[in-house]
This record gives structure tokens, sequence and C-alpha cells, in this order.
């Protein structure tokens, strides 16, 4: 999904995962963390979905163990929003060689999240008449969804592979996951200016900043010439660096947000079965 696309479903989930319940889920201990080397894109991409699938359908079953090597981070969140980039920090760190790099961009890329975000991202602007230039009408319509498929490749291309890769920076979000909800914020605000070399230090997130103005400059190529300006490029530049911020704190939390609705869940059973046991127990047709 584009971040035009994403910024559609991010303000919503972000106030209610940031909300007071995510502070209550904090105070609880985290999932075990196992310890391991992240060397392969199926680690970095797959394997942390199915844990994630695992833990919907039985929300018993802890996020992680420290015999499975996942992390609590869902690959999908809400299974629409890609999540593709996030681990979480160890204390061991194990950069990505330049394939998973360009693997990551191609999941971000192709995932069906990616294509769902973008036909919903141009039926809103159809729906409201967004870059009226376009017009109304099925054609307009593929070409805003043509559009905004073509922001999903280019951005994914330079921020998560060419970016990251030319200039040796880890294109992914690590995940704070403890401190006070203020410091994790902070933390998770000034990822979109800060990131990781692959020798494993901080430095400026080229790739992420670069990256989203480079796309905003290649996307004046295939917008209406009348959308075409060097203010539009440089408003809407800020506008998805501004969603980005938002969308890394919607990953820093959203795993306590899982965390604490299972939990909730798991009393609600436990209360509804402690009654019905209570009630067999002292009725005496119940013994034999």
């Amino acid at each position: 999904m584009s971040l035009q696309a994403s910024r559609l479903w991010i303000v919503s989930l972000l106030a209610f995962v940031t909300s007071g319940r995510v502070g209550h889920a904090q105070e609880k201990p985290d999932s075990p963390e196992p310890k391991q080397s992240v060397r392969s894109i199926t680690q970095i991409t797959e394997a942390p979905s199915q844990a994630a699938g695992t833990a919907l359908q039985n929300p018993s079953a802890p996020l992680a163990s420290p015999d499975q090597p996942l992390d609590e981070n869902p690959k999908r969140i809400l299974d629409i929003i890609p999540n593709f980039q996030t681990t979480n920090e160890r204390p061991e760190y194990t950069p990505m060689t330049p394939r998973e790099k360009y693997i990551l961009a191609y999941h971000q890329t192709v995932d069906f999240s990616a294509h769902i975000g973008n036909l919903f991202q141009a039926a809103l602007q159809q729906a409201s008449n967004g870059q009226p230039h376009y017009g109304q009408g099925w054609g307009p319509y593929a070409q805003r969804f043509g559009a905004a498929e073509a922001d999903q490749v280019t951005s994914a291309f330079f921020i998560f592979g060419f970016l990251p890769h030319v200039l040796k920076q880890d294109p992914r979000y690590f995940r704070r996951g403890q401190g006070s909800p203020s410091s994790r914020i902070v933390y998770a605000a000034s990822r979109t200016v800060i990131a990781r070399t692959d020798a494993g230090n901080s430095t400026f997130n080229t790739p992420q900043v670069l990256g989203q103005l480079l796309q905003q400059g290649i996307s004046t190529a295939y917008y209406p010439p009348q959308d075409r300006s060097v203010n539009g490029v440089f408003q809407d530049w800020g506008i998805n660096l501004a969603y980005n911020t938002a969308y890394n704190v919607l990953k820093e939390y959203y795993p306590d947000f899982l965390r604490w609705t299972f939990h909730r869940h798991r009393h609600e059973q436990a209360a509804a079965s402690t009654p019905a046991a209570t009630s067999a127990l002292s009725d005496p047709r119940s013994k034999p």
C-alpha cells in the first residue's frame, strides 16, 4: 500500500491504539523475545505473519516464545496495512543483505494489501472529486488507481531497496516496545529522520526523506499537467513525512494493543466460566 493510501487508515487507528488502553497493556510484561539473527527475507516477512495468524486464531497462545524464531509484530496491521519492515529492537544486530532489501521493496510493492489500499484511495478520490482534472467515470478511476500504483512502485524502490543498498542503511523500523509512553512516541516519531546503518550506528534517514522527495518528483510525469508544480511536490512530500511519523507510532504500539485485547478476552472468558463452574458444583443434582 502506498503511503498515500496507508494514511487513510492511520489517523483513525492511531488515536485508538495509543489511547489509555495501550498504556494499560504496557504495564504487562512483554512476551519473551527470541534471540535470532535475521538472515532471510522469509523470517522478516513470512514467519512473524504466521505467528500473528496463530495468535488471532488462538488468543490464549502467546505471541512469541523462546523456542520460536518469531517476533510479535504482525506483518499486516488489521490484515490491511503492510508492516513488513517492522522488527523488535534486540541487543544483537544483524544487518540486511542487499538482496533482502530489494525483496522487502518487492513485497511492499506487490502485496495484495497494497493493491487494495490503492483501489480504496482511488475510490475516495473519485467520490470526493480529488484532483478534479482527472474527471469522473471508470476511465478517470482507472487513471487514479494507476497513479497510486506507480507511487507505490517508486516509493518502495527508493525507500526500501535502492537507497538503503547504495547508502548501506537498514530500512526497517526497530520497535522499542518498552519505556514510558512519551519516550516511545518520541522515539517512533524520530525514526522518520533517524535510521540505522548496516554497521549498527544511527544516521540521518536519507532513504525515507530523500526517497519520498524523489517519488514525489517522479510522480509529476504521470499526474495531470494542472497538478504538476514545485509547490505541490514539496507540500505532498511534507505531508507524507508527517504521516510516516504517525505510521511509526502506530507500528510501535500495535502489538501492545493486540496483547491488551487478547488479555481482556481471556479475562472475560474466565469470568464467564467461573459462575457456571460454581453453579455446577453447588447443584445437588450434579452429585452422584
